[in-house]
C-alpha cells in the first residue's frame, strides 16, 4: 500500500535550519509530482512547495521563496525540504503529499516549531 513517512522536524530557534525527509513506498515514486504542505494550528493546510517527477521544475509559496528548497532522490524514493532562515510563522505540521490516479495520499506529518 502507499506509504509516506515524514521525519526531520523539531524545535529550532529563529534563523535556524531543518531538513525534512519523506520516504515513499507502494507506488512508482520517480513518475509522480510530489509536494510539501503545512498546517498551523487553527489554519487551513497550505501548499509549501512542489517538484516534478524528474526534479526539473520546482514551485514555492511566496512565503518561503528564497528560504526553502525542495528536492528528491528517485533512487532512494525520498522527498526532501531544506528549510533555512526559519521564522516563527513557519511553525506548523509539515506533510508530504502525492496524487495518484485513485486519490491523494498524505504522510502522518512532522512537527516544526520555530521559537526562541
Amino acid at each position: 500500500q502507499v506509504q509516506l513517512v515524514e521525519s526531520g522536524g523539531g524545535l529550532v530557534q529563529p534563523g535556524g535550519s531543518l531538513r525534512l525527509s519523506c520516504v515513499a513506498s507502494g507506488f512508482t515514486f520517480r513518475t509522480y509530482f510530489m509536494s510539501w504542505y503545512r498546517q498551523a494550528p487553527g489554519q487551513e493546510r497550505e501548499l509549501v512547495a512542489g517538484i516534478t517527477d524528474a526534479g526539473g521544475r520546482t514551485d514555492y509559496a511566496d512565503s518561503v521563496k528564497g528560504r526553502f528548497t525542495i528536492s528528491r532522490d528517485n533512487v532512494k524514493n525520498t522527498l526532501y525540504l531544506q528549510m533555512n532562515n526559519l521564522k516563527p510563522e513557519d511553525t506548523a505540521v509539515y506533510y508530504c503529499k502525492v496524487t495518484l490516479l485513485h486519490g491523494n495520499y498524505w504522510g502522518q506529518g512532522t512537527q516544526v516549531t520555530v521559537s526562541s
